[in-house]
């Protein structure tokens, strides 16, 4: 046989074996068994995009279930708005925290997450409508029984993670504060995202934006370049791309200290919706920062705002509380990579180079983050 052609074998064999040996590395990993609930309200598809990267990570990382020490499935086992077959019936149950049951879950339970509170509306549930305009809520929002079980699993000092949106519409204004006041934060009221292009003609971009623009500035709108859009009850702010920002509009940067705990970068991309928190007394892990011009600057200025606000805290006493000020779930990862240990060091093949690729956000920052905190969390449940 030549030389040349047993080369190509073998590097075939070993790109063959690869897959099989990392599937039963992650097969035969020490499991970790602990019970978890997640929360996911905003489940518009049977992809159920908003929580399946933290699936992910817990099949990934070998978190199961006590009962059964099986993996979380992403299509089960959660609580929230969950799409029933066939597809084009539209059918839908919910699976709720009742409040009967409360105390008996915070004591059986070790950790909970709320992936996202927001939940599901007429046009994003039901075929053939326009989901450009805002329309009315299916479901959603974070109600009584939430917050009283966020208070029982803090009471015992267990893991609590809420994500972006917790305090916003559609929760009511009453038990946002008392969720705000939980946390120990306050809520500004402004919610923003990055947008790859302001340009109308894009593909599902929100148009009742542009209502609220020339309601607030008698003017039309006629951004076209990428930016960052800020709103609050009926007031809005866009810093487009040039003018008020750079080409790096929003960044999750990070304290030196931090990322050498959890190993994350100093400084990376970010382009889904964030909101805007004073932390008060908690610890600030990560902050999210608008790379905005001069102009930019007075403009967030006129609103009593600044370019940095926190994207991760924790809570100073028992550092068990998170909340994560953006919607951090929100990619899209392939699922069934999830058996294969050592996948993350292979990476690479899964974004580009590009400074706007966001799957970066999820593989450089996301994972390493829960990860760690999870990670942490277990050890200290072990050591008891």
């Amino acid at each position: 046989m030549k030389k040349p052609l047993l080369i190509v074998i073998i590097i075939l064999v070993v790109l063959l074996a690869l897959p099989v040996i990392n599937l039963l590395r992650w097969t035969f990993q020490t499991k970790k068994p602990m019970d978890i609930i997640i929360v996911d309200k905003t489940v518009s598809t049977f992809e159920r995009v908003k929580h399946k990267s933290l699936n992910w990570i817990l099949t990934n990382d070998r978190f199961v279930k006590k009962e059964n020490k099986s993996s979380y499935s992403y299509k089960k086992d959660y609580y929230g708005f969950m799409p029933t077959r066939p597809k084009k019936a539209r059918l839908y149950d919910q699976n709720n925290l009742r409040l009967n049951n409360l105390i008996v879950l915070a004591d059986s339970i070790e950790a909970v997450y709320f992936t996202d509170t927001y939940g599901v509306f007429f046009n994003d549930w039901y075929q053939g409508i326009n989901k450009s305009r805002r329309s009315r809520k299916l479901y959603g929002g974070l109600n009584n029984n939430d917050n009283s079980f966020i208070k029982e699993m803090k009471d015992r000092h267990k893991l609590v993670i809420l994500e972006y949106n917790t305090f916003d519409y559609p929760t009511p204004e009453y038990e946002s504060y008392r969720i705000q006041e939980r946390l120990g934060i306050k809520y500004s009221g402004w919610t923003g995202k990055y947008y790859t292009s302001l340009d109308t003609i894009t593909e599902d971009f929100p148009i009742w934006m542009t209502a609220m623009y020339r309601k607030q500035y008698k003017k039309p709108w006629t951004f076209k370049k990428s930016g960052v859009v800020l709103i609050k009850d009926k007031a809005i702010i866009v810093l487009e791309e040039g003018t008020h920002v750079g080409t790096l509009p929003v960044q999750v940067v990070t304290d030196s200290a931090y990322c050498k705990k959890y190993t994350l970068p100093e400084t990376i991309a970010f382009g889904e919706w964030f909101d805007i928190i004073d932390p008060l007394q908690n610890n600030v892990i990560s902050t999210f920062k608008i790379g905005t011009t001069n102009l930019g600057d007075s403009l967030l200025a006129d609103y009593g705002l600044e370019n940095t606000f926190p994207a991760v805290i924790q809570d100073p006493e028992f550092q068990k509380t998170y909340y994560f000020s953006g919607d951090f779930t929100s990619t899209d990862v392939p699922i069934w990579t999830s058996k294969f240990k050592g996948v993350d060091k292979m990476k690479g093949i899964f974004y580009t180079k590009r400074p706007n690729d966001f799957r970066k956000f999820f593989w450089l920052y996301y994972k390493p983050l829960l990860t760690g905190i999870f990670d942490d969390y277990y050890k200290s449940l072990s050591a008891k």
